[in-house]
């Protein structure tokens, strides 16, 4: 059986009847204390962060998961249907189960389904950046440039986000779907 000493970041446990993704983790030894390890874990169906400590040596229950490509066909209503590009089956999931992948998701786009226990479909990954064009963007205030100014523009998937003012409708933009964050701007 797998033990505290098996953690590493980014790894899938079974803790408290959830399913939970390892952000972090850390061995401490408190002078005469025993020992315990510090967990920061996000739960993979509602993206809750909580952090916990197990005694060092503790048991933990590591889910067998696999990510499979998949391409993204459309949405009907809050439900998604993606197509396996491996057996070409066609997979439903809800809103729930998408997540924050929702905001930057495009019909046709690849992304990986994550696969827990060889059947039960939990989630979506999206590719660590996507290239998204700009559909509406605030006008920038002229001579307001003596700092960082940041403005909201709307992606041609909906998503609002911050950038800076040199930024224009019809520009493309390469943005990090782990934060949602403006990466830079992309020639076409």
């Amino acid at each position: 059986m797998p033990t505290t000493s098996d953690l590493r970041r980014g790894i899938l446990i079974r803790y408290n009847g959830d399913v939970w993704r390892v952000l972090e983790y850390q061995h401490l030894a408190p002078g005469n204390w025993r020992a315990m390890v510090r967990m920061k874990l996000k739960n993979i169906y509602n993206g809750k962060v909580i952090e916990d400590r197990v005694r060092a040596g503790d048991n933990i229950d590591i889910v067998q998961s696999e990510l499979r490509p998949a391409q993204f066909l459309y949405r009907d209503g809050n439900i998604f249907h993606f197509m396996d590009t491996e057996t070409f089956e066609q997979v439903e999931l809800s809103e729930d189960a998408v997540g924050d992948a929702v905001q930057f998701l495009r019909e046709n786009d690849t992304v990986n389904l994550l696969v827990l226990d060889g059947s039960h479909i939990a989630g979506v990954e999206l590719p660590t950046f996507v290239n998204l064009k700009v559909t509406s963007a605030e006008v920038a205030v002229r001579g307001d440039t003596a700092t960082n100014v940041m403005k909201n523009v709307t992606l041609e998937t909906g998503a609002v986000i911050q950038v800076p003012a040199f930024i224009k409708e019809g520009d493309v933009l390469k943005i990090d779907t782990r934060t949602g964050e403006y990466i830079e701007r992309v020639k076409e």
